[in-house]
């Protein structure tokens, strides 16, 4: 039985009619075409070429062969061609879907990311509200979200995404400026603008002052964290935001101020228990890690480099 790579050198040969004609088309050497065609007739059995004038005639004996090897040839060739339209992503379509917090700065990239390597490839990505999330997998609306809380439901499949932090945000010309870093008292004690601590993600800014015993007051809340980052710029108080967020906002309007505190959450990558998440999918997901990881980790960021 002759091998693929077997295949493709009769064919090389068929083709070209001369052992260096072959060589040129494989890429290879003429001495290690010539022997392989030694090794291929003795193997067979059967004389495939005749030598004449220089050149290589099939033999008539082998003349149905040949019509085969192509065949196998056009067979590779289509596969090929198949597994090269997988990998462009041709009529294929990523749904994914995110909270606010993570699709405003990180999506973007990771989205940017797999279209570099899948240039084919359709997407969409749906930004949605924690009550909307798990009806988007539940009914196959997208095949992941990612979410910067975790639920318990029994259909959906929970994985650790990325670590995230907390930063506060300050006017300009607040009392904050030139501080190397605030701690959680100092930020209760101001007028807070937030997003509503009933909210899943505005627990996660709340917790900071719950865990160290504080009370606040959000005198203005708003929904998503660039409103909030817009009316601190406008001088209304201090806000709490994570640091992907952030990433995203024109920082030259407000001042980033690492926390004293421990503000470390995890976010998560939800889909439906049981199923498994596409090659693109799959893809994107580990370049939305990185790039929140990298965000996560950029000097500066951190906001508490002893914990």
């Amino acid at each position: 039985m002759l091998t693929l790579k077997q295949i493709e050198i009769v064919r090389a040969v068929m083709v070209s009619g001369t052992i260096a004609g072959a060589a040129r088309l494989l890429n290879v050497s003429q001495p290690g075409v010539s022997r392989a065609m030694k090794h291929i007739e003795t193997a067979l059995g059967v004389r495939l070429f005749d030598r004449k004038a220089g050149r290589y005639v099939p033999a008539p004996e082998a003349v149905s062969l040949f019509s085969q090897i192509q065949e196998v040839h056009n067979s590779v060739a289509s596969l090929q061609e198949a597994i090269e339209r997988l990998e462009r992503g041709d009529q294929a379509e990523l749904r994914i879907g995110s909270v606010p917090s993570i699709a405003q700065s990180m999506m973007p990239k990771a989205v940017a990311a797999v279209r570099r390597r899948h240039g084919a490839l359709r997407m969409n990505i749906e930004i949605l509200k924690i009550e909307e999330a798990m009806d988007y997998l539940l009914v196959g609306r997208g095949e992941c979200v990612a979410m910067s809380y975790r639920l318990d439901h029994p259909s959906v499949h929970f994985e650790p995404l990325a670590t995230g932090h907390l930063v506060c945000i300050a006017p300009q010309d607040h009392p904050f400026a030139g501080r190397a870093s605030v701690p959680a008292r100092e930020i209760a004690a101001q007028p807070l603008i937030g997003i509503d601590p009933t909210d899943p993600y505005g627990r996660i800014m709340a917790g900071l002052f719950e865990r160290e015993g504080l009370g606040y007051e959000v005198v203005v809340k708003a929904r998503f964290g660039s409103t909030v980052a817009a009316l601190v710029a406008e001088g209304l108080g201090v806000a709490v935001l994570d640091v992907f967020t952030v990433a995203s906002l024109p920082t030259d309007r407000f001042l980033v101020l690492p926390i004293e505190e421990d503000t470390r959450f995890e976010t998560f990558l939800a889909s439906r228990a049981g199923t498994v998440l596409s090659s693109f999918a799959r893809r994107f997901v580990s370049e939305l890690r990185s790039e929140m990881e990298r965000t996560a980790a950029r000097p500066g960021a951190e906001d508490n480099p002893d914990a």
